[in-house]
Order: C-alpha cells, then structure tokens, then sequence
C-alpha cells in the first residue's frame, strides 16, 4: 500500500509511520519539519496543512490508498475540511484520529460508539465553541472542535471511506503530554508517594504502538466506520500503574493512598497534579468491544511503563509542547498533602 501520514514526526504520527513501514509499504508523511523526526524509509513532503499551495502540492503526489491523519488535534474544523478536500481526489480512506472528547458526555458518563456527539459543524473555524470568561459550565470547546472535525472528514470522504478513531488516553515511549513521565520521574525519587483515589480504580490508557497498529489496520480494511480507542475496562487498575513506575525505576518508595474527597476537598486539580486522577464516573468508563472485534490488541500497561522508561533513561526527549508543564504536583504541595493524611486532618 501507499500510504500518507499527516504528522509522522512525533509519538503516535511516528508510531504510525513505523508500523506501516514495518508491513512493506510505501510511507509518505507530511509536516513542517519543526518537531521531531519521521523513521528511517519514510518519504517526506514538507508543507503547512494550513496553507492552499501546500495542500495543492500535496495533492500532486498522490495518489494514496489511505491517509492517516494524525495531526489534527489543533487544527480547526474548516482546516480539516479543507485538506480532505484537497486529498479525496487522489486517497482512498480517510483514517482521522480524533478523542473521546468529541462526545457529549465524557468524561461524566460511559461511552459506546452510539453516544451523542457534541455539536460542531464541518467548517467551524477556531473560535467555534470558546466560552466567555466567566462561563462555570463543562468545557466544550476542544469536543467541539473535534466533533466538528470528524464531520468535515466524513462530509467529503463519506461514510464508507472514512474512518474515526477516538483514543482517551494514549501513553508510550515519546509522550509530549507528560502523564506517564511525571510518574516514572516521581517514582524514581522514591520516599513516600502520593497517590489518588483507591489502588483498584481501573484505569483504560493505550499503548501508544497499539493505536497506531489498529491504525493501521483500519487504513487497509478500507470499510469504514468510528471506533473508541482504549485498553479495555477492567485492563489495569491505578495500583498497576504506580507499582510498575516503581519497579522499572528501582526506586524504594510507598504509595500513600489519599481518598477522591480528600484531594478534592484541597483543591488538588484533577487530570493534571495527579496526573490521570479524575473523579468523573465516565473518565475510564469507553466500551471499546468494537474496536476489539476489528482488531485492537493492547499490551499489559506494565510494558508501557517498561518500554517508556527504557526510551527516557536512554535519552529520550519529547518534542517540547506546553501541556507538558501543566502535569505534575509541586513537592511542596505533595508534602503538605502527605502530612495532613497521617495526622489525620480533616
């Protein structure tokens, strides 16, 4: 097959380009060449998604059994449009990663494939959905983009061609984010852990070689159709994560478990001090059966923790991104938290 990435340079763009590489086919990535580096045997194409010459040049390349399109995720609904427009002339599929956040009520309620979807038309620009400043009310806006996204896909490409992949949390070796990082950087500290909710919380984060894979495959099934990417429910449990972090690092440390009241009742911001923590009963509630049945295999989360520790302690580095600095709780805040727990303050 021939196939074009858009992306192709950094974590699941890279992991997508290997995997496709990695089964003989002919891989062409497209990018601006500012973050990362494509694997060795990929053919690039430098441009700007954004910019109607580029995509024109784009085009001229083709013709593509499939793209995948992993580089979408601040592009806005009108951008996408206009790419697929661009590309169907000359692409088979259109495989377009999107995220469970496209989906009304995530993270507060289970998801399966027929949940509703947030409003967003296909050609939304990037000021569709923002919220005034003093708004109280969920956040929409990335959903929003998002959801708007996957219709401008599937507006030109159509049912049968298009294929939507909407992963929650993806974890592996070149992770921008800084989630799992976070906590194999804390464990290697050691000493007394701060640790959130209960050890038996499942949790459903996806390797990110896994999705790349289901990718993949989804590029040469050629039959269409929206998939929720995830581990299955019931794959791995918080006490899984943290121990592995443990392990892999050496480090001789404690886990201190602190109850979900607890940290929310001291302001603990969720999904980001604590890095996956977050009390809404949807957040690790994605049926992914679907995506199973086609194909979707996940690897213990104990590898991932492995394998990621491996790629930083070898010298690793992600691509810089500022959702990095977002992640991860001051010490000083962990010790004042850690203190109030066994003195018992309430």
């Amino acid at each position: 097959m021939r196939i074009l990435v858009l992306g192709g340079s950094w974590f699941l763009g890279h992991a997508v380009a290997l995997a496709a590489l990695n089964r003989g086919w002919e891989v062409h990535a497209f990018n601006r060449g500012q973050s990362g580096s494509s694997p060795s045997g990929v053919r690039h194409i430098r441009g700007d998604r954004t910019v109607a010459m580029d995509l024109a040049a784009l085009s001229r390349h083709g013709p593509y059994d499939a793209v995948i399109d992993t580089s979408a995720s601040e592009l806005a609904p009108c951008d996408v449009l206009a790419g697929a427009r661009s590309l169907e002339p000359v692409t088979g599929t259109y495989v377009f990663v999107s995220t469970v956040n496209a989906y009304r009520d995530w993270p507060s309620e289970p998801l399966t494939e027929e949940s509703e979807l947030l409003d967003g038309p296909p050609d939304a620009d990037a000021d569709y959905g923002r919220l005034p400043a003093d708004w109280t009310g969920p956040d929409w806006y990335y959903g929003r983009q998002k959801a708007g996204a996957e219709r401008a896909v599937s507006t030109v490409f159509g049912e049968t061609r298009t294929v939507i992949l909407r992963p929650g949390v993806i974890l592996g070796p070149r992770e921008y984010v800084g989630r799992l990082p976070w906590w194999l950087y804390r464990a290697s500290q050691g000493g007394r852990i701060l640790s959130p909710g209960t050890p038996d919380r499942a949790i459903q984060p996806v390797d990110v070689r896994d999705v790349a894979h289901f990718a993949v495959l989804q590029a040469a099934a050629s039959s269409g159709g929206s998939y929720n990417v995830a581990a299955p429910i019931g794959h791995a449990s918080m006490a899984d994560l943290l121990n592995a972090c443990l392990r892999v690092t050496g480090a001789v440390g404690s886990l201190v478990w602190a109850p979900d009241d607890f940290l929310v009742q001291r302001g603990v911001q969720q999904w980001t001090e604590l890095p996956l923590w977050r009390t809404h009963r949807g957040v690790w509630a994605v049926d992914c059966t679907k995506a199973q049945k086609a194909g979707l295999r996940c690897r213990p989360l104990a590898d991932t923790v492995v394998e990621t520790w491996n790629w930083l302690a070898g010298g690793g580095a992600p691509v810089t991104h500022p959702r990095w600095a977002e992640h991860g709780i001051a010490p000083e805040r962990e010790a004042a938290l850690l203190k109030s727990l066994s003195t018992g303050l309430q």
